[in-house]
């Protein structure tokens, strides 16, 4: 360890000597380090609080949806891109069955839109309208209050009737009683019986203004992209969520004729896919991000080289002393690679001092809950000190190779 704690110290004095030029390598080291942290810690923050609202949710509701492929998925228009083509249209005729099914306590309809919202004078445009079956809430979770959602007999009966969420309030009545109140939307008269408060989640500030209506009065009154609708299952309490989910797969296999060699054309989704698919999408967001903070390690790892070119030169007599006193290459590269991690680690110190930081700022002025997870910080370092090693390696390698005759002479 003496030749480790040396070079150490001799980095350090180093850094004092050349205050300006150790400087700017830091710097560079200490900006990917902050940036590598900071995204580290949204990520790890946003991703805790999706989990959330994800558990907040009905724990053992499944949902039978067209298509699902978890990530991210891009289509070019073509039938190879477009897989969810080749799959039917869930229908209210399958939704039906499945309500039927022995170990299915209730079948929740879902489908969406944007339309006009009008209440006297007042006109919003593109607000999000929700075709919804009546135990909706107790999917969704949140709460309705004041007044109350559409009763099953509504729902059936396709009354027209709305629901409308806190945004939509303030925009439209801006302080008057909305229950009771008739708004039109996309032309027809539908009558506020109540208004959604949704879970507490990351993302509660930004709702956009909501009108939840009975399914049926949906498909009827709202234009609509046809062939999206979304069941959400609630399995009864003396069955588990996967005999639920084998029950409800084999109606619609049989519903559609699939032979047992057939794939599913349509989709189970539980919330772990859920998950596993929002998991996917902020990893690829966090891959970019990491890409892009390198650039920061390697203007730092072109420093090390700089810094560490000009110090073999400057030590030249030194290095031709200590290898005439029996000094081996091995023990001159050592040396100068923990210099130049040294050098580096300052800076992931540094950078990780201001990341945390700047962590901290961000869960107190804005709702993102930025946590730093540990295993950032330990990337961090371990990044800085391969950086060190890695930028380090050809001065140290130089040194190493000096003749220690012509090292003595250098003036």
């Amino acid at each position: 360890m003496t030749p480790a704690f040396e070079g150490v110290g001799i980095a350090l004095q180093s850094l004092r000597a050349n205050k300006a030029r150790a400087a700017l390598t830091i710097l560079g080291v200490a900006i990917g380090v902050v940036a590598v942290m900071v995204i580290a810690a949204m990520v790890s923050g946003i991703n805790r609080s999706v989990s959330n609202v994800i558990e907040s949710l009905a724990p053992r509701t499944f949902l039978v949806w067209r298509f699902f492929r978890a990530g991210v998925n891009v289509s070019d228009g073509s039938d190879e891109s477009s897989p969810w083509r080749r799959n039917p249209t869930i229908s209210d005729a399958e939704a039906d069955r499945i309500a039927l099914l022995t170990s299915v306590r209730f079948v929740t309809r879902r489908e969406e839109s944007q339309a006009t919202v009008e209440y006297a004078d007042r006109r919003l445009e593109s607000v999000q309208i929700s075709g919804l079956s009546a135990q909706w809430v107790e999917v969704n979770g949140g709460d309705i209050y004041p007044g109350r959602t559409f009763t099953r007999l509504e729902d059936l009966s396709n009354s027209p009737v709305a629901v409308i969420n806190r945004k939509l309030e303030d925009q439209l009545f801006r302080g008057r009683d909305p229950i009771g109140q008739t708004i039109h939307v996309a032309g027809a008269s539908f009558i506020v019986i109540g208004v959604y408060t949704p879970p507490p989640s990351l993302f509660s500030g930004s709702t956009p203004p909501f009108v939840g209506m009975p399914h049926g009065a949906f498909v009827k009154h709202v234009p609509y992209v046809k062939g999206w609708m979304r069941l959400a299952v609630a399995p009864e309490p003396s069955y588990t969520q996967q005999e639920s989910m084998d029950e409800v797969v084999a109606t619609l296999r049989s519903l559609r004729g699939l032979k047992p060699g057939q794939d599913n054309n349509f989709s189970i989704v539980t919330q772990d896919k859920l998950l596993d698919s929002w998991h996917q999408v902020t990893g690829m967001f966090f891959l970019v991000m990491l890409v892009l903070s390198s650039i920061g390690l390697m203007v730092g790892g072109v420093g090390v080289v700089a810094i560490m070119m000009i110090s073999v030169t400057e030590r030249t007599r030194e290095i031709g002393v200590r290898k005439a006193l029996g000094a081996t290459r091995r023990a001159i590269l050592w040396q100068f690679l923990v210099e130049a991690s040294t050098l580096t680690l300052v800076g992931g110190a540094i950078g990780m001092l201001v990341g945390g930081l700047l962590a901290f700022v961000i869960s107190r002025v804005t709702p993102i809950p930025a946590n730093v997870p540990l295993w950032s910080i330990v990337a961090a370092l371990a990044a800085s000190a391969l950086t060190g090693v890695g930028f380090g390696l050809y001065p140290a390698s130089r040194a190493a190779r000096l003749d220690p005759v012509e090292a003595l002479r250098y003036e």
